[in-house]
């Protein structure tokens, strides 16, 4: 029987749309709450957002370069098998299989139920809409690339155009709106640690998380060297731009003591941030917009998660390493049907537990390992494979301080999150058995994906 292949209708634009809008979901709307609890005053937090933005672009720098050296189904699956072997390989995966992508997917279902309840109370039905909500976008990322590609960057144009004018309508016309603010909260709290200003950089991580998502469908870009590095670092640059803005626009329109209360763990039943934000500059007329404006912004990015996350467990698959049938592909659509609904599913049941802010460090600090990981297996590939046509520009100095900052983030959260830490990583050695029975019991195909 022929093998179906994934075939590359991704150009420019829904490359770009996958990395800005798997990057801008509900973060940017709800973490700037934490930050503030665990960095202090606002100079802190803006800080915290640009060395998060900082170290993402150095990470995206250096992952455009494995990009290209290979242009596969998988991204980081591939480059840690290439670099430390299959074993490696199989433990990233396993983990995203089963926290990183489905995490995410539950963390942006639920985040878009909290934005939905500012106008639509739905009391005891939540976890029924996160579900929902969930099954549908599986279904939509069932037809082809090109389709959800497409999607993809209607949904991230609209996206980047409400939070631009989110932020410019506060600065400009925002109601009771004041630099005071800014300058009060500095004199009235001061720098409280490293350790709380490591954790407000991780909240700022996970509203950053996705920039490594493309590379997971790399197989299905076209031109894949020019395409993949242009879409990273604009990509980045975009959502940087538009993150400093919109905290901006949080801190002058908000008393820093009504920014630290806002919607969090500590203050579960408050009012996300920007709200907040939104009803002081304009009214309450403001939040039931914007509150579905900040749906559709969380379920673009839960749209890039399940189109890129379902080619993981695919890669696997055709290598012999998860059940086969994940790495079939519809011969209509030419899509990984079967690895997307699995994930569609698992995701359901991480929605049911967990709150929203123990889901998300959970995911940044699992996968922060293996970003280290794939960072690092640069080096590996710079001595033995040809250059490729792009190169990581400044190196090594991008991926140096990509792993060293890796490596600081990883122990200050074993150190503040410890609970959550020790859980990933239990299910990261849980993998370690896996991997020999699928390698026991499962013949590779060897098969590469076509072109």
């Amino acid at each position: 029987m022929t093998k179906v292949h994934l075939l590359r209708r991704l150009g420019f634009k829904e490359s770009f749309a996958i990395v800005v809008g798997s990057i801008i979901g509900t973060g940017i709307f709800l973490k700037t709450a934490v930050m503030a609890q665990d960095a202090g005053p606002p100079l802190y937090v803006l800080l915290a957002w640009l060395v998060a933005g900082a170290l993402s672009f150095m990470g995206a720098l250096t992952y455009a370069e494995l990009s290209c050296l290979f242009p596969a189904a998988g991204g980081e699956y591939v480059f840690l098998r290439e670099a430390y072997g299959p074993l490696t390989g199989f433990l990233y995966g396993w983990t995203r299989f089963w926290i990183a992508s489905p995490g995410s997917i539950a963390a942006y279902a639920i985040g878009s139920v909290t934005f939905l309840e500012g106008f639509l109370p739905m009391a005891n039905h939540r976890l029924e809409m996160a579900i929902a909500i969930i099954a549908f976008f599986t279904v939509l990322n069932c037809f082809s690339v090109h389709f959800g590609g497409g999607v993809q960057a209607a949904m991230t144009a609209v996206k980047i155009l409400m939070i631009f004018g989110l932020a410019a309508s506060i600065l400009a016309f925002g109601a009771g709106a004041s630099w005071h603010h800014l300058s009060d909260a500095a004199s009235s709290a001061g720098w409280k640690s490293w350790s709380g200003f490591g954790s407000a950089v991780l909240a700022a991580l996970w509203a950053f998380d996705g920039w490594n998502n493309l590379p997971m469908a790399a197989g299905e870009v076209r031109n894949p060297e020019r395409v993949i590095p242009q879409s990273l670092a604009w990509g980045l640059l975009a959502v940087l731009f538009l993150y400093t803005g919109a905290n901006l626009a949080y801190f002058y329109a908000l008393p820093f003591e009504e920014v630290v209360n806002s919607h969090s763990t500590l203050y579960p039943d408050a009012l996300p941030v920007a709200t907040k934000a939104a009803s002081q500059s304009f009214g309450g007329a403001a939040v039931a917009i914007l509150s579905l404006a900040f749906v559709f912004s969380a379920l673009g990015a839960m749209n890039g998660t399940i189109l890129t996350g379902a080619r993981v467990p695919y890669a696997m698959a055709r290598d012999g390493l998860m059940w086969s049938w994940l790495g079939e592909a519809n011969a209509r659509t030419h899509s990984p049907v079967g690895s997307t609904v699995v994930q569609g599913l698992w995701a359901c049941v991480l929605a049911a537990s967990g709150t929203f802010d123990q889901l998300t460090d959970s995911i940044v600090f699992a996968s922060w390992i293996f970003y280290a990981l794939n960072t690092f297996s640069l080096f590996c590939f710079r001595r033995k494979l040809p250059a490729p046509a792009y190169r990581t520009p400044a190196f090594p100095w991008p991926p140096v301080i990509f792993i060293a900052c890796a490596l600081l983030l990883i122990v200050n959260t074993l150190w503040t999150t410890p609970r959550e830490s020790l859980a990933g990583l239990g299910l990261i050695a849980a993998g370690i058995p896996a991997y020999f029975l699928f390698r026991n019991y499962r013949s590779p195909t060897g098969e590469e994906i076509d072109g």
